[in-house]
């Protein structure tokens, strides 16, 4: 069974990952059951190469294939703003952040609201072999929270085909159509397609 370490301490995507790519051949461990710890300097001005950025250095650190994700918010009124920022779009909490999104949109009609969450997935191997898989959700920003589950920008993000936003749907349909999800199930595919 091959073992790859997931480039995250975040309780939440380790699960949704292993639940997504585990099989009998392949397991996944966070860092710190892999007894090590790396927080690279994510200097990439896209997504996948973030992702890679993190996957090369646990993959360094531990001598294990390794996977990371990196993903944000893109807003189309916004030209793709937070994106790459998401996390560090302002100073304080998630809610601080949903908070100053909403200021930056007070004026855009619901009809120009248009966003996408993106997710990029890097598997990194010691023999140098990498790549990288984007997966995206469409939907649109609400102009105020909606649901008390999720995190980050989920509160505003809403699904038009769902009726709902991604804290109000349940856990295990965001996990079905989500940007993680979507990248997560082409990543496996890749996987597969490789023989891994």
């Amino acid at each position: 069974m091959d073992t790859y370490v997931i480039a995250t301490n975040n309780a939440h995507k380790l699960q949704e990952i292993r639940d997504i790519l585990e099989t009998d051949r392949r397991r996944f461990i966070s860092m710190k059951e892999a007894g090590i710890a790396t927080d690279p300097e994510e200097t990439g001005t896209t997504f996948e190469e973030n992702a890679l950025i993190k996957a090369r250095a646990a993959c360094a650190a531990s001598g294990l294939p390794a996977l990371a994700d990196d993903s944000g918010l893109e807003v189309d009124a916004l030209n793709g703003e937070p994106g790459i920022r998401s996390a560090r779009y302002c100073q304080g909490s998630d809610q601080d952040r949903v908070d100053f999104l909403l200021s930056k949109l007070e004026n855009v009609p619901a009809e120009q609201r248009g966003a996408q969450f993106v997710s990029a997935i890097a598997c990194v191997w010691p023999d140098g072999t990498e790549f990288a898989i984007r997966g995206i959700c469409r939907g649109e920003i609400l102009t105020e929270n909606h649901g008390t589950g999720g995190f980050g920008y989920d509160p505003v993000f809403w699904v038009p085909e769902e009726k709902e936003s991604f804290s109000s749907m349940p856990q295990e349909r965001k996990n079905q159509i989500s940007h993680r999800a979507n990248a997560l199930a082409r990543t496996k595919e890749e996987l597969e397609k490789r023989g891994l």
